[in-house]
């Protein structure tokens, strides 16, 4: 009996000691150049066993000898090791930093980098991580060549405008986001859940056609990964953020001595008899201008299993704004769920789900009135507050739209709220190797909610004045899904013929309401009582309002992919889309395209150039399309005004609105593009160059003129939507890359790109030959115009050649009279553009155009030790802005440029005397349109690392601090607060009415892995 329990254990002994663990460590390193990775993943594959490695590439861990040890990180491809009885196991991992065999979202599949034909830019979450950006479109500012972001306003949470290539339309201009294959929204995603930006410029978007016109935005979420223990990852930082300019303005003494001289060239009293005694006065921009903090945390887990993988997170964001203190600001809450699982050997299953809820307060800005407009002409004389404490109160004689800002913002309320959830599941089965379907539905619902109250307020007879308290509120409910169902073959053939074709169908559907009312008379003119339930007052008009929408598109796609030994590539594809927002006969429309590539460096006779790794040629030609166009514009609708009798009293009702037009159909981009990639010196160099054409044929342009029988004057009415535009965008992209060793510690990443865009109209058939926009002044023409060989959006009005020195010069000159007054010395002089001895509005002309002819983003990385430090700058060329922000009174305040103005003859030729006189000086011209053309500093930020010896002491994987300055510098001589803002609109687009300047951001924060 002993004898058995002894050799029961022993064996058991054995068995044990063959099962025991031991440990291994070594050295986890580049292929490229020999250097070491850190944070490398080591797992026990199989198991969520596993560590990384520290910043000197070294690692340790304690497996069995028939563990397989899986070495992984991003950038470079997996590699796998049996145990067995080795102690020490140094890997070198291949480098996938060419891009070649990085995998490419293109719409409805993947494809390898060095198989894409098509314009495609990419930016990952190391770019997003380094720029920090509050939303996500201000990642692609400076990074992707052919694409450019403006903002309406650096107010927290305000919008962003992206053009890929050019505006190519005088409606929505846009791109369509496409989040994890459904139709989303980029403004209310969280930029730390990204993985990637993918950007379709050309006709390979054509896949997605009557959306993909204006060009398609891929965003992949961030998921987990097979075989990886569970990382935690939690972000947090602080910023300060304070105004990146301020516009030079006349000080109290300045301004007074001004003001007299103005009074004194028109015979009248002065209005200071001692400027002595003004001293600065009152700086209103320092009065309105404030440090405001942002805050901004992220927490993340991330891990899988053979079977599963799942990535989850929640970010919280509050940023306050620079101007208007609790009246403004921004805050973000978002809480995503990202899984993915192997239900057997066949079918896959994936889900994404983000729920957001923004809260936004904003104030009167970017327009005439509006709190920075009144900054800018409140005049320095004039104090923030009276003798009793109160606000003081503008005086009639600056016009009554101008009030004292800081008691514009006191008396301003408002509050929006969104609450959005939005996500998609597919399903993934596959049949055969070769063979694989997919189902996927994706989906948003959002509710939104606004109030805004108006108290009873005097400001002293202006418009703002108030003698009745209002609240208004509205209630809007948003809907949409998109159903995609698609099959894929994908095969070799001989080793030789590669073949992928996609077959599939897409249904997508919105639906919506909204619902808006307004009360009178709000209990104590207070925001505590401001709601419709409460204010009882009986209103003389309409107070309520309500709509619903119901829209549908059915579309059916396929494409084919061929490639033969991988050299000669092509690619097919076409889609059919059907939509309810046209007519009968208009409502279905085909979108086809073709590309093709030619990677010459796989070629024998390219295979004794060493310098040269890869090569590519690529050209792509298709048809896409657009539908951002309002509903139901091919039937009539009653969303027109009208005056009834009734029993001979007059009674507000409806009407018929615009005409319709049966005939309306999709706008069709005609796009061409021709391109090279190119990798040399052992990958260490990335070329890629294009050449674009891009044609916009069948514009959307609304009223178009037609017989007054038809009732287009009414109210509410105009004319019919016609397709009757064409405008064409071209230009060239070029984008270079370069990495390498400075020192065996020392690496560096240097990337720069510019684009050319030339914008021409061809074709503006409404009647008159042009459509303007925009507004300047009060009651002056539109500034902007879409015509016939101009760029669309360009600026119409009088050239000016210099200031009238002397009497004999306005004698010889033709008379200026017609233009508002005559001409003095002193005065602005006026070209006689068609030569016809008079001054008229024929003689007005192109002043230039917002859109840039050139954009650069220049971007350098270094890293050094546990240092890390990053630069990202872009740049605008040839664009112009009209400035806009000045009052044309003479008692308002005046830009300091003012000091220059002429005062006799040969003191001046720029800038005009100052009279009270009617002058025609305030007319719109070149003298109010300015180059903004513009450098800035995007983001500078530099980190250091903690080493591993340090980390492991405190049980965490990963320590980072780092500090960043955002918007650092503008280099410009754009007079405005902003040259890089638009209004988002392809015709005014460029009208400086005051822009909220985009904040400089002081930020400092940390990156903790456990």
């Amino acid at each position: 009996m002993k004898k058995t329990v002894l050799f029961l254990f022993l064996t058991f002994f054995c068995m044990t000691t063959f099962a025991q663990k031991h440990a291994v460590t070594g050295v986890v390193s580049s292929a490229e150049d020999g250097t070491p990775i850190p944070f490398a993943s080591v797992v026990v594959k199989g198991t969520t066993i596993g560590t990384s490695t520290d910043f000197d590439g070294k690692y340790s861990i304690e497996v069995t000898e028939d563990a397989i040890l899986a070495y992984s990180m991003i950038g470079f491809e997996t590699k796998e090791v049996l145990v067995e009885s080795q102690i020490v196991i140094n890997v070198i991992l291949l480098t996938q930093t060419t891009g070649l065999d990085e995998v490419v979202v293109v719409g409805y599949g993947t494809q390898k980098k060095r198989d894409v034909t098509g314009a495609v830019s990419i930016v990952d979450s190391k770019t997003i991580e380094a720029l920090k950006p509050v939303k996500v479109e201000q990642a692609l500012q400076g990074t992707t060549a052919g694409v450019t972001v403006t903002s309406a306003s650096g107010a927290p949470g305000s919008g962003l405008d992206i053009r890929i290539r050019g505006i190519s339309t005088n409606g929505d201009a846009s791109p369509v986001a496409i989040i994890d294959g459904y139709q989303g929204d980029l403004g209310t995603l969280n930029p730390d859940d990204i993985e990637t930006i993918t950007v379709l410029k050309d006709a390979q978007a054509a896949i997605y056609g009557t959306v993909g016109a204006n060009g398609i935005i891929l965003i992949t979420t961030k998921t987990g990964r097979k075989n990886t223990a569970a990382t935690v990852s939690f972000n947090s930082s602080i910023g300060i953020q304070e105004t990146s300019r301020k516009l030079p303005v006349l000080n109290a003494t300045e301004y007074g001595v001004l003001l007299n001289e103005a009074y004194a060239a028109n015979g009248e009293a002065l209005p200071f008899l001692n400027v002595a005694n003004l001293g600065k006065g009152t700086n209103w921009q320092d009065e309105l201008f404030e440090r405001a903090p942002v805050l901004n945390n992220n927490i993340s887990v991330n891990g899988g299993s053979d079977k599963i993988v799942y990535s989850l997170s929640a970010s919280d964001l509050d940023q306050k704004g620079i101007v208007g203190k609790d009246k403004t600001g921004y805050k973000r809450n978002t809480a995503r769920v990202n899984l993915g699982a192997d239900l057997s050997d066949n079918f896959k299953m994936k889900s994404s789900v983000i729920y957001t809820y923004i809260k936004r307060k904003s104030i009167n800005e970017n327009g005439l009135g509006s709190v920075l407009f009144n900054a800018l002409n409140m005049p320095s004389t004039m104090p923030v507050y009276d003798s009793n404490g109160n606000y003081f109160l503008a005086p009639t004689s600056l016009g009554i739209e101008i009030i004292n800002p800081l008691a514009q913002i006191a008396d301003t309320y408002n509050d929006y709220n969104l609450k959005k959830l939005n996500g998609n599941f597919s399903l993934d089965y596959e049949y055969s190797k070769h063979l694989k379907a997919t189902a996927r539905i994706g989906f948003n619902t959002s509710n939104s909610e606004s109030k805004t109250f108006s108290k009873i307020v005097d400001y002293g007879g202006k418009v703002f004045d108030k003698t009745r308290s209002s609240v208004n509120q509205n209630a809007e409910n948003f809907n949409d899904y998109t159903f995609d169902a698609f099959v894929t073959y994908d095969n070799t053939f001989n080793e030789k013929h590669h073949l992928s074709a996609t077959l599939g169908t897409t249904v997508f559907k919105e639906w919506g309401n909204h619902l808006d009312a307004t009360g009178y008379d709000v209990p104590n003119n207070s925001w505590d009582f401001a709601d419709i339930g409460l204010a009882n007052g009986v209103s003389d008009s309409k107070s309520v309002g309500s709509w619903t929408f119901d829209q549908r598109r059915l579309s059916y796609f396929s494409r084919i992919q061929y490639d033969y030994e991988g050299k000669y590539l092509l690619s097919a594809m076409i889609r059919r889309d059907a939509s309810t927002k046209f007519g009968p006969d208009e409502s279905v429309a085909y979108f086809p395209s073709a590309t093709a590539g030619w990677v010459i460096s796989d070629e024998d006779f390219m295979s004794g150039i060493e310098e040269i790794d890869f090569i590519k040629l690529r050209a792509s030609y298709g048809l896409l399309g657009s539908d951002k166009i309002d509903s139901y514009k091919y039937i009539s609708q009653l969303d027109g005004e009208a005056t009834y009798v009734f029993d001979g009293v007059l009674a507000p009702g409806t009407a018929i609105g615009a005409n319709p037009n049966p005939t309306v159909k999709w706008e069709e981009s005609e796009q061409f593009d021709v391109g090279v990639d190119i990798k040399l010196l052992n990958n260490k160099i990335d070329v890629n160059a294009d050449y674009f054409i891009k044609t916009t044929n069948d514009l959307l342009i609304g009223n178009i003129p037609v017989s007054g029988i038809l009732g287009v004057a009414a109210p509410g009415a105009a004319g019919p939507t016609v397709n009757a535009g064409t405008v064409r965008n071209k230009g060239f992209e070029f984008a270079v890359g370069y990495r390498g060793n400075i020192t065996k510690d020392l690496s560096f990443k240097v990337n720069y790109n510019f684009t050319t865009l030339n914008n021409e109209v061809l074709e503006v058939n409404n009647g008159s030959g042009f459509i303007e926009g925009g507004n300047f002044g009060v009651g002056q023409p539109a500034p902007s115009r879409m015509e016939v060989g101009k760029a669309i959006g360009y600026f119409y009005g009088y050239k000016t050649d210099g200031i009238f020195q002397n009497q004999a010069e306005v004698d010889a000159h033709p008379s200026q009279t017609a233009l508002g007054a005559e001409a003095s010395p002193g005065d602005i002089r006026y070209v006689d553009i068609n030569g016809d001895g008079k001054l008229t509005s024929d003689d007005r002309t192109n002043l230039g155009d917002p859109i840039p002819d050139v954009t650069m983003g220049l971007n350098i990385s270094l890293n050094y030790k546990g240092f890390d430090f990053v630069a990202y700058s872009y740049a605008s060329i040839g664009n112009e802005m009209v400035r806009n922000y000045e009052r044309s009174n003479s008692n308002v305040n005046r830009l300091s440029t003012s000091l220059n103005r002429w005062t006799g003859a040969g003191t001046s030729n720029s800038v005009p005397r100052l009279t009270t006189a009617a002058t025609a000086n305030n007319i719109f011209s070149d003298y109010f349109v300015e180059d903004a053309s513009f450098l800035r500093i995007q983001n500078v930020q530099l980190g250091y690392t903690f080493p591993k010896n340090i980390t492991e002491k405190l049980r965490i994987s990963k320590l980072r601090f780092y500090g960043s300055v955002a918007n650092l510098y503008t280099f410009t001589d754009y007079t405005g607060f902003d040259p890089a803002a638009s209004t988002g609109a392809p015709i005014g687009g460029g009208i400086d009415y005051g822009f909220y300047p985009a904040a400089r951001t002081f930020t400092f924060g940390l990156n903790l892995n456990f």
